[in-house]
């Protein structure tokens, strides 16, 4: 969302107007569920995708006609069998779609990606709200920021849930989706494998933090998309950086003594996700140490997934890599399902 955001301000800057597409809700095996995006202009999309193939193509065909009469409207894709076979598809089931109209140079949605870009860099919550009533006016609600529609009563806010959702009460349709989070992933060790799991996670969303002691590896060279990178003292890393619950914490350094030494500060932290690399004999030896010289407990030592990763026979830094980037989006999910947000 980050980046077709980026791209909005940037169209809607040059003078052109625009045609946000929202999958508001789906069923069965459709391409993409609630939450998927494309931005659409003159010249066809833009950024974004809500799945491709024959509903995207039939959206975009939706999209121009919403340019030309330059107004929003709803309109559900019903995919029967029959329908699925005439359009050449795979996937069969029923879409809900909003298509927003956002006309050239609109000061307000523009203030309102100025905010949000502002609330990703301040490493919080942050969700995005769609008056499905006003054309779907957009705004945000984060805890810096409050609600930034002022016509929306401050009830919603306990009702925003980590995953996408459409509200429809009180005379009021709005979608709500969670767009940022105050999350973390910090990748302790710039090695052969932090070098192939940063951009990994980068793309898939994750605000990736790379550290490690040798200025050589520290180096923002090898590592172009990660949002910092930091040479620090593995003995002392909360003088760098404080780590939170709501972050995952990836520890692969050079050797067992560092994994160690940095385990021992991260577990009273309580990420949630903890990840160590190495064998099932290292960790064993690893675990065995931070229970005997520093005094963690059983239950402390069940927050660390040693070996990191998803059990998929990877070998290869790449692989591996993969493997890592599968368990965290699966933590990721989980999160979401479990955790709906507090009041603010």
């Amino acid at each position: 969302m980050k980046e077709l955001l980026k791209q909005m301000k940037k169209h809607l800057e040059n003078g052109e107007e625009l045609v946000l597409v929202t999958v508001l809700a789906s069923s069965g095996s459709t391409p993409r569920g609630a939450g998927a995006h494309m931005l659409v202009g003159q010249e066809g999309r833009i950024a974004g995708t809500i799945g491709g193939g024959a509903v995207e193509h039939r959206a975009e065909q939706v999209a121009r006609k919403v340019l030309e009469e330059k107004t929003s409207l709803a309109q559900d894709f019903v995919l029967n069998k029959n329908d699925v076979q005439s359009l050449g598809m795979i996937c069969g089931g029923d879409v809900s779609v909003f298509f927003s109209y956002i006309p050239p140079g609109d000061k307000d949605t523009l203030s309102t990606i100025e905010q949000a870009e502002s609330s990703f860099s301040a490493n919080e919550d942050l969700w995005m709200l769609c008056d499905l009533k006003r054309e779907g006016r957009m705004s945000l609600y984060a805890p810096s920021l409050g609600l930034t529609d002022k016509d929306l009563p401050r009830e919603i806010i306990p009702q925003l849930r980590r995953r996408p959702q459409r509200i429809q009460e009180n005379h009021r349709d709005l979608y709500t989706e969670q767009i940022a989070s105050a999350g973390r992933v910090y990748i302790f060790g710039c090695g052969h494998v932090g070098q192939e799991l940063e951009p990994v996670l980068s793309h898939l969303g994750f605000r990736c933090t790379v550290l490690d002691d040798r200025p050589e590896f520290a180096n923002r060279e090898l590592f172009p998309t990660a949002e910092e990178v930091r040479c620090i003292d593995f003995h002392h890393i909360s003088d760098s950086v404080k780590i939170q619950k709501e972050d995952y914490v990836c520890v692969m350094t050079r050797g067992h003594a560092f994994d160690t030494i940095v385990q021992a500060q991260v577990i009273p932290c309580r990420p949630c996700y903890l990840g160590v690399i190495g064998s099932r004999t290292k960790t064993a030896k690893v675990r065995q140490t931070l229970m005997e010289e520093y005094g963690f407990s059983e239950e402390d030592l069940n927050l660390v997934t040693a070996p990191i990763g998803l059990p998929i026979q990877s070998e290869t830094p790449a692989e591996i890599a993969i493997s890592i980037a599968a368990q965290m989006i699966q933590v990721r999910a989980d999160l979401q399902t479990r955790n709906p947000m507090s009041a603010a």
